[in-house]
């Protein structure tokens, strides 16, 4: 089965943690996001991802290069594709059309899910992953009949499903969804802000008889703002196992859990916690840092931090107010 992941978006509302970092590559304590949306697959399904293909915008090779080594880890061979102009979703997935053979997954790479228990993809040309919603109007939705989709509607007005459609697809036959793809692109057929939408696509499916069903989704987690990124990191840490430190680990420090530490990281005379991520190799000292994520290599100072994103590399010291700083940036620093 291959894995199918559109991630070509600026991510421009994560700026400025986005400029210099695609969004899907962010950590999520610990792990990129990416690695957790490939593990979820690779544990809640019966079959195994033998190819990981990326639909990528201008990242540079660096960026490939982090991607083709975590696909390599769970066993699957990496693919690169480009969207060089962002014309809706059908037309990313549509970039990557030579991996759209046989059994594919289609995920995009915006969103963390959990589903208790394997997910059975037996008996459908396609699966398509749905959660419960208080305000279905702010998503694509799928009406349900037996565990059966029989209708797709886009941000509906009326109050006909609330299953939001979570943008994570199982197709069986990828070469019948490149074929209605291509006949969106051929015959200019669009959708929600003039773009080619993948629902269009799917929807045509349907109507030629093709068997949709659901598998529904316990938790869906969000990273689209630096708000969303903190709290569902916080999600995150609620639910994993905590981590265990070395009684002489962080001298003078008080670890308040869930937190995550990564390896190597410096920390003295300190208050970690709650919900604190601090990246590989950070050094802290005489700060409390709390509800906030603080990326690799990042100095913190004399500083309390809560609410806050510090960026890879960055320097804060003397800072007691809630800061979001990109990647090799200093804050409260003398010349």
């Amino acid at each position: 089965m291959k894995l199918i992941i559109p991630m070509a978006g600026r991510g421009t509302r994560l700026r400025p943690h986005s400029l210099t970092t695609p969004k899907p590559l962010l950590p999520v304590a610990g792990p990129m996001l990416i690695e957790r949306i490939a593990y979820t697959f690779a544990t809640s399904l019966d079959r195994k991802i033998t190819d990981m293909a990326f639909i990528l915008g201008d990242f540079g090779k660096e960026v490939e290069s982090q991607l083709a080594e975590m696909a390599q880890r769970f066993g699957a061979k990496p693919v690169f594709y480009y969207q060089d102009e962002a014309l809706g979703t059908a037309h990313a997935v549509n970039c990557a059309a030579p991996s759209l053979t046989g059994e594919v997954i289609v995920a995009f790479a915006d969103t963390l899910f959990r589903t208790d228990g394997p997910v059975d993809l037996e008996g459908a040309d396609s699966v398509i992953w749905l959660k419960q919603v208080d305000d279905p109007s702010r998503f694509g939705v799928a009406v349900l009949e037996n565990n059966r989709i029989i209708r797709f509607v886009e941000k509906p007005v009326e109050p006909i499903s609330d299953l939001a459609i979570i943008g994570v697809y199982y197709f069986r036959d990828g070469e019948r969804l490149q074929r209605e793809l291509q006949f969106l692109m051929d015959n200019d057929i669009r959708g929600h802000k003039n773009e080619f939408d993948l629902t269009d696509a799917i929807d045509r499916m349907l109507k030629d008889n093709a068997v949709f069903r659901s598998a529904s989704v316990d938790e869906w987690l969000d990273f689209g703002t630096i708000p969303a990124w903190l709290s569902s990191t916080a999600s995150v840490l609620d639910r994993q196992e905590p981590q265990k430190f070395q009684e002489d680990a962080f001298p003078g420090t008080r670890i308040i859990p869930p937190c995550h530490i990564g390896k190597n990281a410096k920390i003295t005379d300190s208050v970690i916690g709650p919900y604190a991520s601090i990246g590989d190799d950070c050094t802290i000292s005489g700060s409390e840092i709390s509800r906030s994520i603080v990326r690799d290599k990042a100095t913190i100072e004399s500083s309390r931090l809560d609410k806050s994103t510090v960026g890879l590399a960055s320097v804060v010291q003397s800072c007691r107010q809630e800061v979001h700083i990109g990647d090799f940036s200093a804050i409260g620093v003398t010349p």
